[in-house]
This record gives structure tokens, C-alpha cells and sequence, in this order.
């Protein structure tokens, strides 16, 4: 074996060109072999190792590909050692063919750096506070930083230049730089700010109508956060407008278990008037009225009862009002409706009276967040406010409509028709 060896190496020396040719191709199948002994059997029996750990049985590993990434290199290094032995070869192709290995084996490592801080957000995701502070921005920094240092390294591998050089010259080029990447930077300050200040996180709800956003944070990166509105589309938001412009979070309103009630009825402000015996007797047979009634009851006729004389003159003396009662039957109302949040703050109040009528505002808050069990528990409670309200001789204020005007014109008419004519 050695003899033909001799011979097959005395014969090619003879032809330069051959022989050039003939260990390039030996090159290139000892890299070939060499890439495939370390991934088809030292990769493999990595993984079959891995498997015994809480990492190797995780699809993160594989799907990031690392290992595999990082396997290139063996190739890219016995080229790059190989190619120096070659005879008859320019000195600037071995050059060039060494630079480039180099900035493979820079570009590999890089990528594979990459994969590993892509592992390291997603296992941090994972954890069940990973929504309070994500790391997702901090991580594409890193990431930014990484590349451009590989790129700095892979130009100096193809110009065969030492990167110091290459950083010396980029003293000059801060103020472009600072320039390109103002974006990155006034990002990465928001981000920062967001983080520490716990302003924004994922699930949380957010209003900013000057950017048409209104839903749920779905992701949070250095430059952007998305943004699910209620109409399923997708808002994207530059990162330091929420420094920089005001948002509303509702994620207090979320924590604290009850969503508030804000709404008014208006009532026909003539249709407000006290309240005859016969009446306040009905009225007391309303089992959430009766306890009211009786102390009212008591209270007033306290009161009247010192006016001797006086309380001759019904203007002098205190009476029950329809509109006093509907309200204290609103209060207990509230007070016993399971929908309603009971350690939390309600009010029955009158507002100032205006042309639309008297508003009567209900502030309380539902026992639940949910938007729709919110929306279905302040409609009952209207529904059964305004049908109740006829029972209290109060009416609703409401600007006259087309039947309304239709209906005066009928009346109109029977009083034109049964007026005898002359």
C-alpha cells in the first residue's frame, strides 16, 4: 500500500496542475467525513446522552439547533488547516480560502450564541411570573450587540485586517451610528423604563385611541408592542410612545375583581311629587321598601309632630317623595343583587338637573371583570329599573319621536271633530 502510495505521488508530482487539483478533492472529502463522523455518531450519541437530562428531552434543544450549528465547524477548520499543505497552489487563494473559513466559523458561533439566548427567553417564558418582567427586549439587545460584533470580526477575517483597526475607525462614525440607531436606543430606554416601572405587561389591557389601540398586550419586544384589539386586528406600537404619550391600563380594574357601573337614568323631572297614604301603603309591601318606609315614617311624623300649629299647613310639614323613595329602593336593591360587588364603594345620587331631565346615576361595581357577565348584569339592573319605575309614578325623560307627534296630531283631530260647528 505504501509503494503504490509512492508511485501515485511520483506520477502527480510530474503534473502540478493534477496533482493541485487531485488534493483539493482529498480536502474536501476529509471535511466531508469529517462533517459526517461528528453529526451522524458524535451527534447523535450527544443527544442519546442529553436525553438523560431535564434539557435533552425538551424540543427547545433541537428546534434551536445549537449543537448542529455548532458542528459546522469541524469542516470549516480542516479546510482551513488543509489548505495550507496543498502544493502548487497561489498564496492568495490559500488567503482567501483561510479568511473565509475564518468568517464561517465567526458567522457559526454567532448563530449558535443566538440559539442559546433564543433557549433562555423561552424557558424564562415559561415561568408563571415571566408576563411581570419579560426579558424578550433585553434579549434582542444582546443580540444586536453579538452580530455586530460578528460583523466587525467576519470583515477583518475577509480583509485579513486586525479588528482593532476596524474599531478604531468606528471612533469617527459614533455620530452616524448614534444617528442609525437612534430607534434602538430611545427603545431600549423604554423598555428599561417599561420594565422597572411594571407599566405594561403581556395579557394586560390597554386604551390608546391616538394610535387605535384598545386590547390585550400580546407581545412585548425592544422596538415594538402588539396590541389584540376587541375587533381581533393587531395594533403595533412603537415602544417609547408609551413613554412618551399617555395610555390607559386597565389592569387595576382586572386585580381589584369589580368593573364599574357609571350610568344614569333620566327622569321626567314633572312627574316628581310626594307620595299619598295610599300609596306609601303599597309601596310597604315591597319587601325591600318596608324596613325603609317605617323608619321614614317615623322620622317624619317626629318631625311634624314638633310644629304644633304649623303642621296645619301641608307646605310646612315633611312628606315622602316618589323620587326619595325609587332612590332608597335602588340603594337596597343594589345592596341584595348577587351580580354587585358589595365591599366595594356604591351611590345612588341625583345630578344636576338639565333640558334632557333629572339624571339619577347609579356607581357601584359588578363582581365580576368578564366584559360580557358585566355588560348582561348593568342590563338586568337597568331592565328592572325602568320597568319598575312606573310604580313609583315616575317616568322616564324622552324627546319626543315620531309616534309621539303622530299621536297629538290624533288627538288633535278627535278634538276638531267633536267640537260642534256653528
Amino acid at each position: 500500500m505504501k509503494d503504490l502510495y509512492n508511485e501515485a505521488h511520483a506520477w502527480l508530482v510530474q503534473y502540478p496542475e493534477l496533482y493541485s487539483v487531485t488534493a483539493v478533492i482529498l480536502l474536501l472529502l476529509a471535511a466531508w467525513l469529517a462533517n459526517f463522523v461528528v453529526k451522524r455518531i458524535l451527534l447523535r450519541g450527544l443527544y442519546r446522552a442529553l436525553k438523560a437530562t431535564p434539557l435533552g428531552n425538551d424540543s427547545l434543544l433541537s428546534d434551536s439547533r445549537v449543537i448542529a450549528r455548532l458542528s459546522n465547524i469541524v469542516p470549516a477548520l480542516v479546510i482551513s488547516t488543509g489548505i495550507g499543505a496543498i502544493p502548487h497552489l497561489p498564496a492568495m487563494a490559500v488567503t482567501v480560502v483561510r479568511n473565509v473559513c475564518s468568517a464561517f466559523v465567526v458567522l457559526t458561533i454567532a448563530l449558535a450564541i443566538s440559539g442559546v439566548l433564543t433557549i433562555i427567553n423561552s424557558l424564562y417564558q415559561r415561568r408563571p411570573d415571566a408576563h411581570l418582567k419579560p426579558i424578550k427586549g433585553y434579549i434582542q439587545v444582546i443580540k444586536i450587540l453579538l452580530f455586530a460584533i460578528a460583523a466587525i470580526l467576519i470583515v477583518a477575517s475577509l480583509i485579513d485586517r486586525s479588528p482593532l483597526i476596524l474599531l478604531s475607525g468606528l471612533g469617527a462614525m459614533a455620530a452616524v451610528l448614534m444617528l442609525i440607531f437612534q430607534d434602538t436606543l430611545l427603545s431600549l430606554v423604554a423598555s428599561v423604563q417599561i420594565s422597572s416601572g411594571d407599566m405594561v405587561r403581556v395579557g394586560d389591557w390597554i386604551e390608546m385611541p391616538q394610535l387605535n389601540a384598545d386590547g390585550d398586550v400580546i407581545d412585548i419586544a425592544l422596538h415594538t408592542v402588539r396590541v389584540q384589539n376587541f375587533d381581533k386586528t393587531i395594533t403595533t406600537i412603537p415602544t417609547k410612545r408609551l413613554i412618551s404619550d399617555p395610555f390607559k391600563n386597565w389592569r387595576g380594574m382586572q386585580e381589584s375583581g369589580g368593573r364599574r357601573i357609571k350610568r344614569s337614568l333620566y327622569l321626567d323631572q314633572t312627574s316628581v311629587r310626594f307620595l299619598s297614604a295610599e300609596e306609601i301603603a303599597r309601596l310597604q309591601n315591597f319587601r325591600l321598601l318596608s324596613q325603609y318606609i317605617n323608619d321614614k315614617q317615623n322620622e317624619i311624623n317626629d318631625w311634624n309632630s314638633q310644629l304644633a300649629e304649623a303642621s296645619q299647613e301641608p307646605a310646612n310639614t315633611r312628606r315622602v317623595t316618589n323620587i326619595g323613595t325609587f332612590r332608597a329602593y335602588v340603594q337596597y336593591y343594589l345592596r341584595k343583587h348577587q351580580g354587585i360587588h358589595q365591599n366595594m364603594t356604591q351611590i345612588v345620587r341625583q345630578l344636576q338637573p338639565t333640558s334632557d331631565g333629572l339624571p339619577l346615576e347609579l356607581y357601584c361595581f359588578t363582581s365580576t371583570v368578564a366584559w360580557a357577565e358585566y355588560e348582561n348584569i348593568q342590563s338586568d339592573i337597568f331592565d328592572h329599573l325602568l320597568a319598575i319605575l312606573p310604580e313609583f309614578g315616575l317616568r322616564v325623560f324622552q324627546s319626543p319621536s315620531g309616534a309621539d307627534m303622530r299621536e297629538w296630531q290624533k288627538h288633535d283631530d278627535a278634538v276638531l271633530n267633536a267640537t260642534p260647528r256653528s
